[in-house]
């Protein structure tokens, strides 16, 4: 009884996460409008426009986590080359230059999100009708993400569990977050439970990222 009636005042904790989220989704419809102007090469053209404003933010950073690789390198002395790993990552290896990357990389992404997000819905509409071929057979891309899957997108970002049951799109909300964190050029994984549907996943959603610009293994 306290329970119901403390979800009644404060709302449920689904209620009050999608109110949080909801200017995001308004970020994003309000640039799907933008980029339905856009020729497909232009859209296509987003990931090079990411990743260009991802360097420009983080390059300097690389360059010096560069230099401090190259100068403990060639020390001689065990106290300089302790004093260069401390730099590079700070005494718990969460800090120094390596931590300051890491805040960066989260800052451009974060503010990436809403213009990556909007970018693979496009994509996926203009994918509409188009045949990819999965595990040996044509199938007809016919998704787009709704706004639900968008959010479940968001929370994967943000590093949360999002608990989707079978047939509410968990494949295809992946590829929301998975293609903004590899805008990064570093790598990105996604974990299924076995190798039939790793095959038939990065085929089936492999035709978004294909068609961005991404490879796909």
């Amino acid at each position: 009884m306290l329970q119901n009636l403390i979800g009644r005042v404060f709302g449920t904790r689904h209620e009050r996460e999608r109110k949080r989220v909801q200017p995001i989704i308004e970020d994003i419809h309000e640039i799907e409008g933008r980029l339905a102007a856009l020729s497909n090469e232009e859209l296509q053209g987003q990931t090079a426009l990411f990743r260009s404003r991802i360097s420009e933010r983080t390059q300097p950073i690389e360059e010096r986590i560069a230099e401090l690789k190259s100068a403990k390198r060639t020390a001689e002395e065990a106290e300089e080359r302790e004093r260069i790993d401390n730099e590079l990552g700070g005494p718990d290896g969460r800090g120094g230059a390596e931590g300051e990357l890491r805040e960066a990389i989260k800052e451009i992404l974060d503010e990436l999100l809403p213009e990556a997000f909007a970018t693979v819905r496009e994509a996926s509409r203009r994918l509409l009708g188009t045949k990819v071929e999965v595990t040996g057979h044509d199938i007809t891309w016919d998704m787009v993400p709704y706004d639900v899957q968008l959010i479940g997108g968001i929370q994967l970002h943000l590093g949360r569990i999002a608990e989707m049951a079978t047939g509410e799109g968990k494949t295809l909300v992946a590829t929301l977050p998975m293609y903004l964190n590899a805008l990064t050029g570093r790598g990105t994984h996604l974990v299924t439970v076995n190798s039939y549907l790793a095959r038939r996943d990065s085929q089936w959603m492999g035709h978004i990222y294909s068609w961005l610009g991404l490879t796909v293994g």
